[in-house]
């Protein structure tokens, strides 16, 4: 049994990273498993680490707004943050203070329209309608990104953070939050990865619940992970299916990426079948990859679920060990801080 508190470690709170840097300029931390060996770089420089005829596969999630204000008549305020649309009128979502949320309430929005809780599904989730609809173009008007709650914005995200917590190759939306390793690429960067020959591919998978939800059981094995709903494009799952048949290195940029291409292999018993999916893998030390040859990765919350993947790749003792010498050296933590490349 592996306990959750085996992925603690001591963070000063000054690393963890408010702002951006801008894109394209964070500091990379090397880790190559092979020899144990760290390595201080910078994320403009990982063109040249990578190998020609690898295959660089990103997520092209689309973050929404998807945080939204609401209150009462009587003017008690409520919180929802979007997980997925069920309907035209239904979604999902966690709803704060949940406990004083009331099934059929009308809750009213920034814009006047309504929201009503419908079905109570526990830990703070809801099924929610709104009236009218709430279609993506509105949705953009009156919702808010979804900052993760250590990027302090008390009043609010800020009109930077639009841009800032959205990278460049983002198209298709429905993400409740950023795929942050993509965020350190830039144009110039993609076309130098493009130039030393690497294949690059895209995979969406709209990260939810399952991605950020803390882990509240002692023993890890106990955590479950909710569903998140990927796809493959047919140009996507042919890039992938040819790379490994190859026997070609299969580069994940963020443990979102990860998620997708081992669920669909699972899926597939091995291959990826193009179309959409969902996956509550739950990729734990012990587990053994199909697919994932490197990644690229931020540093992430102690005790997390991802924490949990990039230790089962990369073996729990030297990544804490790795994370150690990135806290002495300063490196910026989270969302909007540095990256690590695990080759």
């Amino acid at each position: 049994m592996v306990r959750t508190d085996d992925f603690d470690f001591d963070l000063p709170i000054e690393l963890v990273a408010q702002e951006p840097a801008p894109r394209g300029t964070s500091r990379l931390l090397v880790f190559d498993r092979a020899s144990g060996l760290l390595g201080h770089r910078t994320v403009a420089e990982l063109p040249g680490m990578l190998r020609e005829n690898d295959l660089l596969l990103l997520n092209d999630t689309r973050v929404i707004p998807a945080r939204l204000a609401a209150r009462r008549l009587t003017g008690r305020s409520f919180e929802l943050l979007l997980l997925r649309r069920v309907t035209n009128d239904l979604w999902e979502s966690l709803l704060r203070p949940s406990a004083r949320a009331r099934t059929g309430e009308r809750l009213v929005l920034p814009d006047g329209g309504e929201v009503m809780p419908v079905e109570a599904l526990g830990e703070g989730r809801w099924i929610v309608r709104f009236v009218p609809s709430l279609e993506l173009a509105r949705l953009d008007r009156i919702g808010e990104v979804p900052l993760p709650p250590y990027v302090q914005r008390p009043d609010g995200s800020v009109p930077a953070d639009r841009m800032d917590y959205q990278t460049v190759y983002a198209a298709s939306p429905g993400a409740v939050a950023a795929p942050t390793a993509g965020l350190h690429f830039t144009e110039e960067i993609l076309d130098g990865v493009r130039a030393t020959g690497v294949e690059l591919a895209l995979l969406t998978l709209h990260v939810g619940l399952g991605t950020f939800r803390p882990v509240q059981v002692d023993q890890i094995e106990d955590h479950e992970m909710h569903d998140e709903w990927y796809h493959f494009s047919e140009t996507a799952s042919a890039a992938v299916n040819a790379a490994l048949e190859a026997g070609r290195r299969v580069v994940c940029v963020g443990t979102t990426t990860v998620r997708a291409l081992e669920g669909a292999l699972a899926a597939g018993n091995g291959t990826v079948a193009a179309g959409h999916g969902w996956t509550n893998i739950f990729i734990t030390p012990g587990y053994e990859f199909r697919g994932l040859g490197a990644m690229l990765t931020n540093f992430h919350l102690p005790r997390s679920t991802l924490l949990m993947l990039v230790s089962a790749f990369a073996g729990r003792e030297r990544v804490l060990a790795a994370y150690r010498e990135a806290i002495a050296e300063g490196y910026r933590f989270f969302s909007y801080g540095d990256a690590m490349l695990i080759v």
